[in-house]
């Protein structure tokens, strides 16, 4: 073998080395890569809103042995629970050996995407065809939903109490729906527009039908027709729209990309990636943890963490709090000693828009080269960021390394180019020591985003190191 110059060995022992993921893990590893995504596939697919990721979280873990936290119960080191935020959230813990005024350990993601909304009054006619209204939810380039497939998930909750799951497009056989564009042929004032003024937000609507309802000579037939479906199916009146919560989907499940199926394309990357990488990692912790470990699944982060199932809601101190009660420890007294992985996406560079400089090339994610570690988010001068400390990010390089994690330093974009938020503020606000971490994301907010199979599993890795301490 040929011996080193002093050059190479200084460049080795002092400058930061990257290597693309797949030139370090080893056949067992890329097949564990293989292996684990396929899981992440159907959280993909069965968990297209946050309703749907809860009821399967609840499925996982059940099946692993968590049990509902009821105020009162006792907690003996390995108990594991959780509890359901109003179904759109949930929080779950295994008990540690030791007490619980030496902190959790958390991670903190998001089950919430960019997506489209019908609002409380969304069915009308027009030239006898039937519409359904939308509000987007999010941050979302409109022209990205039009002319897609689309399908329609949530519940409806009637005046006496019950609550009917509205499912439509989801199985094989069902019709889907659509929202239609302008042909080219008469869009050349639309094409002359910025892309963010092409298509307005009121003009969002989705196609739902255009068979007119026979033996009527009112208005309306068609919406008629539509709504009289929907009571033979789902026994509910257009009020009862008025106490729906309906999101209209991208109506295509996970797919493998690439010849050498190392992507992941599909609708829900942003924050399903990590909300299963750190969900998986606590089901697959083997024995007693010395720390409790606390994955949260948060709603509502696209819009500001906002509201009863968002990250600024009280929950998640309930939730700790009910836990630190069982052992007579104040909760101020755990959080101050507590340790979080905020774990939400970031942006991966993409060389497609190296010309637009909206990223920073030395301190941008790049696809493959592991799990995201973002010191500040935010925008501008940091505006809304938590932004942790150098001591912060020393334990968590330390922790990553011994555990044999690929992991790369971060920024979403370059200064001034934009920036974007995350849950991590909202826990260092409960004085949590907290981290921003998480996996490259192309196309992030679009129906189809993409991501890179090593990077998912990374940021699985990286979770299970934080639970192991």
């Amino acid at each position: 073998m040929e011996e080193k110059t002093a050059g190479q060995q200084l460049r080795e022992a002092l400058l930061t080395q990257r290597k693309n993921g797949w030139d370090v893990v080893d056949e067992t590893r890329s097949q564990a890569i293989f292996d684990y995504c396929e899981g992440y596939k159907a959280f993909l697919n069965r968990g297209k809103t946050e309703r749907c990721c809860v009821d399967y979280t609840l499925e996982l873990a059940q099946a692993a042995g968590f049990v509902p936290l009821e105020r009162g119960m006792e907690l003996h080191p390995g108990a594991k629970v959780y509890r359901v935020n109003r179904g759109r959230g949930i929080n779950l813990a295994i008990v540690g050996s030791v007490p619980l005024d030496q902190g959790v350990s958390i991670t903190a993601s998001h089950i919430d995407s960019p997506r489209l909304d019908l609002k409380p009054t969304p069915l009308y006619e027009d030239n006898e065809l039937a519409f359904l209204k939308t509000h987007y939810y999010g941050g979302i380039k409109k022209y990205q939903w039009v002319t897609i497939p689309l399908e329609l998930r949530g519940v409806v909750a009637m005046k006496d109490g019950t609550v009917k799951p509205i499912s439509v497009g989801s199985y094989p056989g069902d019709p889907l729906f659509t929202i239609s564009d302008l042909l080219p042929h008469l869009g050349a004032e639309q094409a002359k527009k910025p892309l963010g003024e092409a298509i307005p937000a009121e003009s969002l609507n989705i196609l739902v039908g255009s068979r007119p309802l026979k033996d009527d000579e009112g208005s309306d037939r068609v919406k008629l027709a539509v709504m009289k479906l929907l009571y033979d199916h789902y026994g509910i009146r257009e009020p009862d729209f008025i106490s729906a919560e309906i999101e209209a989907v991208p109506a295509f499940n996970a797919v493998d990309i690439g010849f050498d199926r190392s992507l992941i394309g599909a609708y829900g990357h942003d924050d399903r990636v990590c909300g299963y990488a750190a969900l998986k990692a606590l089901l697959d912790l083997e024995g007693v943890p010395m720390r409790t470990c606390v994955c949260v699944l948060a709603d509502k982060e696209e819009i500001g963490s906002e509201g009863v199932s968002g990250m600024q809601s009280t929950f998640f101190d309930t939730f700790v709090g009910d836990l630190c009660a069982t052992q007579k420890v104040p909760l101020r007294v755990c959080l101050e000693k507590s340790f979080c992985l905020s774990t939400d996406v970031t942006a991966a560079y993409d060389p497609n828009f190296a010309a637009n400089l909206v990223y920073e090339k030395h301190n941008s994610a790049y696809v493959n080269y592991g799990v995201g570690l973002c010191k500040y988010t935010g925008a501008r001068g940091k505006s809304g960021a938590s932004d942790a400390g150098a001591e912060l990010v020393a334990y968590v390089r330390r922790l990553l390394d011994d555990q044999g994690v690929l992991w790369q330093m971060a920024e979403l974009g370059a200064a001034d180019k934009g920036g974007g938020g995350t849950v991590a503020c909202y826990m260092a606000n409960r004085n949590i020591d907290t981290l921003d971490a998480g996996v490259p994301v192309l196309s992030m907010h679009a129906p189809f985003e993409v991501v890179s199979k090593l990077d998912c599993y990374m940021t699985y890795a990286a979770c299970k190191a934080v639970y192991k301490g």
